[in-house]
Parts: C-alpha cells; sequence; structure tokens
C-alpha cells in the first residue's frame, strides 16, 4: 500500500477547494489529462470524472468514482482503469498549524494491477504520489494565496489629506 504525505503551506480548505474542482483533477494528478465532470455534482457519493492517459501516441479514456466524501477532510476515489482493473485512492486533509497535512494512500483494488502489484510497483506509485502531491501543493499555495488574501488598501496619492 504506497501511502504518502505532504505538508502543504495553505488551510485544508484551500486544498479541499482544489480537490472538490473535478476540472483541476488533470492539474495535480500525474498522467492524466483534459478532465471533466461526466456524471453526478463532483464530488458527492457516486459522481464522476472521465479524463485521458497518454502512453505514447495511444490515448486511453478512464473514469474516476468517487466512493466516500467528508467535505474538508477526506475524498476516497476508485480509479477504473479499463483492463487495468481499478486502484482506491484515499486522500485525507488534517490542519497542521495554519497548514495543510495532505495524505494519500492508494492501492489496486481489482483487475491486472492487483495481481501485478509487487514492490517494483509500490516503489513507481510512491514517485507519482511525489510528483502528485508537489503539483497539488504548487496549486493550491499559489492559488489560496491570490484568492484568500484581502484586497489591500489603496495608497494614498501624493499630496492627499494636507489642507
Amino acid at each position: 500500500m504506497a501511502v504518502r504525505h505532504r505538508l502543504i503551506k495553505t488551510t485544508p480548505q484551500a486544498v479541499w477547494d482544489v480537490l472538490a474542482d473535478g476540472g483541476q483533477y488533470a492539474n495535480w494528478v500525474v498522467g492524466t489529462s483534459g478532465s471533466a465532470p461526466c456524471r453526478g455534482q463532483w464530488p458527492q457519493v457516486g459522481s464522476a470524472i472521465t479524463y485521458e492517459v497518454g502512453l505514447g501516441p495511444l490515448r486511453l479514456r478512464n473514469e474516476t468514482v468517487v466512493r466516500r466524501c467528508e467535505e474538508g477532510t477526506a475524498l476516497e476515489l476508485e480509479a477504473i482503469a479499463g483492463p487495468l482493473g481499478t486502484a482506491r485512492i484515499a486522500i485525507e486533509l488534517r490542519p497542521w498549524g495554519e497548514q495543510c497535512l495532505a495524505i494519500v494512500d492508494e492501492h489496486p483494488l481489482r483487475g491486472a494491477g492487483g495481481v501485478l502489484h509487487n514492490m517494483g510497483v509500490e516503489a513507481v506509485i510512491q514517485l507519482r504520489h511525489r510528483a502528485m502531491l508537489a503539483r497539488l501543493a504548487r496549486l493550491c499555495e499559489d492559488g489560496a494565496g491570490e484568492q484568500r488574501r484581502p484586497d489591500p488598501a489603496p495608497a494614498p496619492e501624493p499630496g492627499a489629506g494636507r489642507a
């Protein structure tokens, strides 16, 4: 079971805002492109998004379904990859001071992925998670700062306030 964590320098709510946007999926999940909601209201249980995975010139269309959602703290997904099988991906968000500890836990559920799962595959998943959490952190830290920072007060014009 591949478990990885990362301290993200923003609030758990800012991280949740990215996770709860199905259109952002391809921006933080390594190997995917062009995500779009296809069923239900993401991230409600049973909702799904589609995305593409590119392997050279080959393009595979896959689907990810929400299996568990605790708004703001936990999102569990089942990634369905056709003949490769399915995988469970659990993302937990914990407050850590004023920051967020994001924990990802992934393991195969069905199909070839489960049969072929070994220490080598586990190492590849760990590398993928490292890159995925780095992307998620970048999205959240960049976006969160801009969205949550109050507008600065305008600078007074020179000579203003003098009578």
